[in-house]
């Protein structure tokens, strides 16, 4: 033996010899004692391994909303979070392109210019006004609501200042017009690239067919006949009517005290045009079920299918929510990617969904499969939701959902930008404050027969508006299905 072995195993036999008597110690440690009554409660214990959950889902982050209105009328929901040294501010406004008219994209287009100039500082000196403060600013606008976000440090030194620019961008915009052709030049670009896109064609296709002279049915950006003509006064005259304090929701979450968010909010309200709530849209109208299709050369057909669903309040939305979860929400696992991609290989996925809106927003599936087996693809497709409809989910097929449902949904309150995000919605579709740990407790509770019941009250298997894009061919009959193979148990993504 070598010098060299022999230190190996000396050094080996020692290191056993330590830990035999580390185990030995911890083995003698006497108990924890009991908390004493009114004594601060120890540190709870970490935890080691996923094994210890013993297939329970993790703890859902509770909520101490506080909610309040503004002297101007705005909503204000707040959520003290001191964990970090700064906070999340949304404001939503009921601002979307469902209020654009007869001008489609007007909303859009509004929101794009509010950060493009104020008085004394254009596109850059913004930008570079928040930079330099570490803060972030983002803005958006869809089909209900348009909203403006500022992310920012909590001390006053750097809050305030973001604040005053964020209220200056949000309340007093100047819309310049050199940067208002601009972004139409930008928009107008996009709706040539769109007509390349089997895809969006089919997209603004089924809306049209599905929503007829609805709001809902115009694309949030306009075109290219509704862009043009659209000046500067109606972008001022549309901000001081939609971006009023009475039509805003403000959300705030973070480094604050709740005097110093009655403060944000008192001052961001005060800043912002003074005005009433717009109403909602009406209520669409069903449309007339049939199959619409657009000729495009390409080896895949795009189908999508739709049907009115539900307003965002409907008393329904946990089951309807499950229920599409367990038909086609879900991803791999979903009765339809199991029939149509696992068994049969004739879509890479296929994905349904409802939308729930101000009023009854669409349920959708959509898909691309190959040209020559399209109409068999949608005849399977319908045959599916019929059966999913008449016979509702399996008992096996409800627990599972419920589980990875419930396991995942920490998630949506894991920051403080989820947090401000869901604080915006509960206020906008004036869901109650406790609206998270109620959808969890719908959604634990719920039977088979009850999602059952919830998806036949709101889907029609004959109601469906189709809409296909791709070639026209002979088409083939399908291949039969065969057994997929089984997965291996991974995290589920979400």
């Amino acid at each position: 033996m070598t010098e060299r072995t022999r230190l190996s195993y000396g050094l080996i036999g020692l290191i056993l010899l330590l830990l035999l008597g580390l185990l030995t110690w911890l083995a003698n440690l006497p108990p924890r004692p009991p908390v004493p009554a009114g004594a601060a409660p120890a540190a709870p214990a970490r935890l080691e391994s996923l094994a210890h959950l013993n297939g329970e889902p993790p703890v859902h982050r509770a909520l101490n909303i506080q909610s309040w209105r503004t002297a101007e009328g705005a909503r204000v929901l707040f959520v003290e979070a001191r964990q970090l040294p700064m906070f999340d501010l949304r404001l939503t406004f009921a601002a979307g392109s469902s209020q654009d008219g007869a001008s489609p994209g007007l909303a859009l287009l509004t929101n794009a210019m509010l950060n493009e100039g104020v008085a004394g500082k254009d596109a850059t000196a913004i930008a570079e006004g928040f930079e330099g403060l570490g803060a972030e600013f983002a803005n958006g606008a869809y089909r209900d609501m348009a909203v403006a976000s500022l992310r920012s440090l909590s001390d006053p030194a750097k809050r305030e200042p973001a604040l005053a620019l964020f209220a200056e961008v949000v309340g007093r915009p100047e819309f310049p017009v050199d940067a208002l052709a601009r972004i139409k030049n930008q928009l107008l670009a996009g709706f040539e690239m769109r007509k390349q896109s089997p895809g969006k064609l089919a997209s603004l296709e089924l809306n049209r067919q599905l929503f007829g002279d609805h709001p809902y049915a115009h694309p949030s950006d306009g075109d290219a006949a509704s862009i043009a003509p659209i000046g500067r006064e109606q972008l001022q005259a549309f901000h001081a009517r939609a971006y009023s304090a009475a039509n805003a929701v403000i959300a705030l979450v973070g480094d604050l005290s709740r005097s110093e968010a009655e403060a944000i909010a008192a001052t961001l309200s005060a800043r912002l045009p003074a005005g009433p709530a717009l109403a909602k849209p009406a209520d669409p109208l069903p449309p007339k079920p049939g199959l619409r299709h657009i000729e495009y050369p390409s080896q895949q057909t795009h189908l999508m299918l739709a049907q009115l669903g539900i307003a965002r309040d409907d008393p329904d939305y946990a089951a309807l929510y499950l229920g599409n979860q367990i038909l086609g929400g879900g991803g791999f696992g979903a009765r339809l990617m199991e029939e149509v991609r696992e068994k049969r290989g004739l879509a890479y996925g296929i994905y349904s969904g409802f939308t729930p809106m101000q009023v009854r927003g669409p349920f959708m599936i959509n898909l691309q499969t190959r040209a020559d087996y399209s109409q068999g693809t949608l005849e399977l497709v319908q045959q599916l939701v019929r059966q999913f409809i008449a016979e509702g989910p399996t008992e096996k097929e409800l627990k599972d959902a419920k589980r990875e449902l419930i396991g995942s949904f920490p998630l949506s309150t894991a920051s403080n930008a989820d947090i401000v995000g869901q604080l915006g919605a509960i206020g906008f579709y004036n869901l109650p404050l406790n609206h998270l740990e109620a959808f969890l407790q719908q959604v634990q509770a719920l039977t088979v027969e009850q999602v059952k019941t919830a998806m036949a009250r709101h889907l029609d298997p004959d109601g469906f508006v189709v809409v296909s894009a791709g070639p026209t061919v002979e088409q083939k009959p399908l291949p039969p299905p065969t057994t997929p193979v089984e997965r291996p148990a991974a995290t589920p993504e979400h």
